[in-house]
């Protein structure tokens, strides 16, 4: 089975939310105290996703508001580089500042990472500048749920949001819950679920879904029931290394599964799922083949020391999909 979007438009995916710094750590097996050296590049979840996307092939923009300094220029400089639209970037006047994550990599099983998100400009980007003109060129909105959980940057995603579903454009809810930037899991729950619910499709892991449903070890039937009365189309539910299942609304269910790989730390595999599973969607190929692609990528990138800039080529992911090598797990629940 495989996903519709509508052809006529100039973009296949615009990213709108946090573009930041990841400092990822260069001494490995130790913790951050004893760590002296530190890698720069871009992070964000919805910057990695384009930048995901864009090294696929897609033609990939963004909309966030960046810093009006070193950091700022290097994010949109970077973002450029790799071939995405920048256009709609704002710069921030105002002074505030870039986030940065600093990433601990003790062991491939135990990974942290410290932010510093207090004020940050992704945070400010406000309604006034999300441009309906722009949002209409695409096939698919990129929406991660870090962007709600602050204003003005919340209402200008929910705005966002309502111009792609008056113009036609797919709305992809990546729920990317990071508990450090909302002031409750309740506060979460009200305002992913509000996203979620008009979304087209929506993409998380097990653990996010249930912050959504403010659940404890929730199951994927009751996830589904509850957002095929909404807009999803296509849900898809991550559960680590027992693989990811994808459901439609017409009542199909596919399971893909991990692959093996030498895992050197565990952040950044959500958003090269994403990128790669949206990839393989729009580029045609059936649903449960964008599995297999969201499962190669994420276990390519966790192998490797960035995020973005380990985002891999199509060659890279059919190479890993063809070799065929599968975690042996369990199903969950």
């Amino acid at each position: 089975m495989k996903y519709e979007f509508n052809t006529d438009k100039a973009y296949d995916i615009i990213a709108v939310g946090r573009a930041c710094i990841d400092l990822n750590a260069t001494e490995f097996n130790r913790p951050m105290e004893e760590t002296m050296t530190f890698s720069k590049y871009v992070g964000g979840s919805p910057a990695n996703i384009a930048i995901g996307s864009s090294k696929l092939g897609l033609k990939a923009g963004f909309i966030g508001k960046i810093s009006d300094d070193q950091h700022g220029r290097f994010i949109e400089q970077y973002m450029r580089s790799v071939g995405i639209d920048t256009s709609n970037m704002v710069v921030d006047n105002e002074g505030h500042k870039t986030g940065l994550a600093f990433t601990e990599i003790k062991s491939p099983e135990e990974c942290s990472i410290l932010m510093y998100r207090q004020d940050v400009a992704d945070l400010y980007l406000a309604p006034e500048e999300v441009n309906e003109e722009y949002i209409k060129q695409s096939k698919i909105l990129l929406v991660s749920g870090t962007a709600l959980s602050k204003s003005p940057s919340r209402e200008a995603v929910l705005k966002a949001v309502s111009l792609a579903k008056r113009n036609d454009v797919k709305v992809v809810f990546e729920l990317d819950y990071r508990p450090y930037s909302w002031n409750s899991p309740e506060e979460t729950a009200v305002y992913c679920s509000l996203v979620a619910e008009q979304a087209d499709v929506v993409i998380g892991t097990r653990d996010e879904y249930d912050v959504m449903e403010s659940k404890e070890g929730g199951k994927n039937e009751d996830t589904i029931s509850y957002l095929f009365n909404h807009s999803p189309e296509l849900v898809v539910i991550k559960h680590g290394v027992e693989g990811s299942y994808a459901y439609t609304k017409s009542g199909e269910t596919f399971r893909g599964r991990a692959y093996k790989t030498n895992v050197l730390k565990t952040f950044g595999a959500g958003d090269s799922y994403a990128s790669a599973f949206l990839y393989a969607l729009i580029s045609g190929k059936e649903i449960e083949t964008a599995l297999k692609y969201g499962g190669a990528s994420a276990s390519i990138v966790v192998s490797k020391h960035s995020s973005s800039e380990a985002m891999p080529t199509v060659e890279e992911i059919e190479q890993l999909i063809a070799e065929g090598s599968y975690i042996e797990a369990g199903v969950p629940n």
